[in-house]
């Protein structure tokens, strides 16, 4: 990757050197929060509900609708697709936008049965790019969307990015103010190697120190692993 695709502070680095700067963000990450096992999923479709219904709302709220639909038992893919819109977007109405969401989990399992009869493993089978395209054609996945899926239920080496993703990378001076998403995510697919386990600990780190100390609002600088290699936090102190 020509090295000041992302941001003007990379120009002065080679691609070996953003490759060393980006292990070793993780492996301070790593060692302040520790492994943090995610997606927090029992199978790769409860995954993908969480990953459809978790859009603007809190995850607290998304475990309560998850707990609807197995209490109801209708968390599987054949379950969901004969259910009304309507049965499901009450079953969901703790995720928040209950029936755009009914709309879209209802269209992802009519585009699973329709093209592999509700088979997640034949659908996953496929090709990255290939599969990546079938789900971004699915009425309501968008690319964080399809790469969470892509990366947490399907197994593939995808990275995905989010909000707490370009939050962090822009403060530490390694992408720059509006950053599209494409352009940030191959920050870490051109300079990272190609490794699922790799790519799901990074994201969950993220969003780890995100949440406890990379905060939109009054972040803990000083408390910062990170402090040294960020601009922004070297800034506020």
């Amino acid at each position: 990757m020509p090295p000041s695709q992302t941001a003007s502070s990379q120009s002065s680095l080679t691609q070996s050197s953003l490759t060393q700067r980006l292990l070793t963000i993780y492996r301070r990450l790593l060692d302040r929060y520790g492994p943090q096992h995610w997606w927090p999923a029992e199978t790769p479709f409860e995954m993908i509900v969480g990953a459809i219904l978790t859009q603007a709302v809190t995850w607290k709220n998304v475990e309560r609708a998850i707990a609807n639909l197995k209490a109801a038992g209708v968390l599987s893919p054949e379950a969901i697709h004969a259910l009304s819109e309507e049965e499901l977007a009450e079953l969901i109405r703790p995720a928040g936008y209950f029936n755009a969401k009914a709309r879209k989990l209802k269209a992802f399992v009519a585009a699973l049965m329709e093209r592999r009869q509700g088979d997640l493993d034949a659908f996953f089978a496929q090709e990255l790019p290939r599969l990546r395209a079938e789900l971004l054609a699915i009425h309501g996945i968008g690319p964080e969307t399809a790469d969470a899926i892509l990366l947490y239920a399907a197994h593939k080496p995808i990275f995905m990015i989010d909000a707490y993703t370009v939050r962090l990378f822009t403060r530490l001076g390694l992408a720059r103010e509006g950053v599209r998403y494409q352009e940030l995510q191959r920050l870490f697919m051109e300079n990272l190697p190609p490794d699922v386990s790799l790519f799901q600990e990074y994201h969950a780190l993220i969003v780890a120190h995100a949440k406890e100390t990379c905060r939109k609002r009054q972040p803990r600088c000083s408390a910062c692993p990170l402090l040294d290699l960020c601009p922004y936090g070297q800034a506020q102190g």
